[in-house]
């Protein structure tokens, strides 16, 4: 597992572990006001965790037509 991973899990980890504490204490109150921010937690998460991955957008594609073809296309519309 990469550096990045193990941080992503352990701080996931976390807080759903204190989440689950609080509940067992009796703060369900408190535990459903952090549900949005938890919420957010793990969208962000995935986010990063997708993005991180994915390949970079191929290059444009290199146009048909020669360089010097187009170079004269440019000069002819010149004063």
């Amino acid at each position: 597992m990469q550096h990045r991973q193990i941080v992503i899990l352990t701080v996931t980890m976390m807080v759903f572990t204190w989440s689950g504490v609080m509940v067992a204490a009796g703060q369900t109150a408190a535990a459903t006001a952090l549900a949005p921010a938890l919420a957010v937690t793990v969208q962000q998460i995935v986010h990063t965790a997708r993005t991180h991955g994915a390949p970079p957008a191929p290059a444009p594609a290199p146009s048909s037509a020669p360089e010097s073809a187009q170079a004269a296309d440019k000069e002819d519309g010149a004063p």
